[in-house]
């Protein structure tokens, strides 16, 4: 367990989510599911998981929370291809990933990762994204995702806050994507 302090004196906890997470999680992906979408960006839905899909990344994968006062302010999760790929856009990132030289069994699907926006620009993000590292690195080589070419915001946190190098672009159903990996084997330090 993880404990930061900002300048407000505040304490956030960084620890894996329990399955009595579950339905705070929920509460917040509901919540926020369009907010990685940039204002300028299309109307389209986030990624959503349903309480019986959050309980098995808690069990069988990785969920890391950010909480403050008892209350969950931020999350980031990862998980086999497995899990993932009942979704079509994760098939095609699992192919897009193999073009690029990196296997589907040395590398898992990170994200998505969610901040509430009165703790943002706190170093809430690289904690997050460096304790699931700490765990995920045991399992896989690379962390892997994709970003929306739309949603900036996210873009520059990951290539500049967590270190995750662009290796290759595809399109979706209309829509442009960065596809995002972080060696795990060379370290984390941010």
């Amino acid at each position: 367990m993880s404990l930061i302090q900002n300048e407000a004196k505040r304490v956030v906890q960084i620890r894996l989510a329990t399955l009595d997470d579950v339905n705070a999680l929920h509460r917040l992906e509901q919540r926020h599911s369009h907010e990685e979408l940039s204002a300028n960006g299309p109307v389209q839905q986030g990624q959503v998981f349903s309480k019986t899909e959050l309980e098995t990344l808690i069990s069988q994968h990785w969920i890391v929370v950010a909480e403050y006062e008892q209350h969950i302010i931020g999350y980031v999760m990862a998980g086999s291809w497995a899990f993932f790929e009942t979704w079509p856009i994760y098939t095609k990132v699992v192919k897009q990933l193999s073009s690029c030289g990196i296997n589907k069994q040395k590398s898992c699907q990170y994200g998505p990762i969610w901040i509430d926006k009165n703790y943002r620009g706190q170093g809430i993000f690289e904690l997050l994204v460096a304790k699931l590292s700490t765990y995920v690195k045991s399992h896989f080589d690379f962390m892997c995702t994709f970003i929306a070419e739309e949603n900036q915001r996210s873009y520059s946190a990951h290539t500049n806050k967590a270190g995750m190098q662009v290796v290759d672009y595809f399109s979706f159903h209309g829509r442009d994507y960065y596809l995002l990996s972080l060696d795990l084997t060379a370290g984390y330090e941010r």
